[in-house]
């Protein structure tokens, strides 16, 4: 097996060049950090009958994820880069189909994705806590405030619904900056996250808290969200690639 590494905004994924199958138990292996290569996912490449670029995204829990935005920058910089893909081009996601743009394959690469349209659920609360239900293709619950206790809560939060959920806690800097911090589902605490900087900015622009530009200034950097009317999402951040990986096919057939 043979995998293209690269990070976003320090949330790393590994792209599938070469061998398979993947299985769970092999992901699990794979995306361990101390027993394994280490990864917050594998980005796993395939194509539709028409030709159309497909992407599965698997966490490293071995379930999998519908959509990803720094999965898929890292996914649109690998075809730029490896597959020599155009400047834009579409890519289907489990979470539905977006749109890629390579700005510049200059290191880091500037990448921005049409993430499609947010819908955002009514404010909710919960041990007095208010958040909102949003799905950006995949589901998020966007809590107002940052505790000292985040993680803790964000762990219980994650399985506190059927199929489990990202979860956000943010706080306003300012109407075009949101802080936020960031517990993924199926990968636990996460320096960044695409989709849920997306969620965030949803949330805060539907509510009137924030204005689009929106800037998520997330522990691992920063994305820019575009917020449209109709709550359609543009996201654009940077790209590092890293390196090639090849896994020795004897310890892969071990964990299958």
């Amino acid at each position: 097996m043979r995998f293209w590494r690269a990070h976003g905004l320090g949330n790393d994924y590994l792209v599938l060049e070469e061998g398979g199958p993947l299985t769970p138990a092999l992901i699990r292996a794979i995306c361990d950090r101390n027993r394994g290569i280490g990864s917050d996912g594998i980005l796993e490449p395939g194509a539709t009958p028409d030709g159309t670029r497909h992407l599965r995204i698997w966490n490293p829990d071995g379930s999998e994820a519908e959509k990803s935005g720094n999965g898929l920058r890292i996914f649109a910089a690998w075809c730029r880069l490896v597959g020599q893909a155009p400047a834009e081009f579409p890519v289907l996601t489990a979470g539905g189909r977006v749109a890629c743009r390579v700005l510049s394959a200059e290191r880091p690469l500037d990448i921005e994705v049409e993430m499609g349209r947010a819908t955002v659920a009514p404010p909710e609360s919960l041990d007095g806590r208010s958040f909102n239900r949003v799905s950006v293709g995949n589901p998020h619950m966007v809590v107002r405030g940052i505790p000292a206790d985040w993680l803790e809560i964000g762990a219980r939060l994650e399985r506190s619904v059927p199929g489990r959920t990202n979860v956000q806690f943010v706080e306003v800097l300012d109407r075009h900056r949101l802080r936020a911090r960031i517990w993924e589902r199926g990968a636990g605490h996460t320096l960044s996250s695409g989709s849920s900087a997306c969620a965030v900015a949803a949330a805060f622009v539907a509510s009137g808290a924030a204005r689009s530009p929106v800037t998520v200034e997330m522990e691992g950097g920063s994305l820019e969200i575009t917020v449209s009317p109709d709550l359609d999402l543009r996201m654009r951040g940077p790209v590092e690639p890293i390196c090639r990986i090849v896994v020795e096919p004897s310890w892969a057939e071990a964990h299958r």
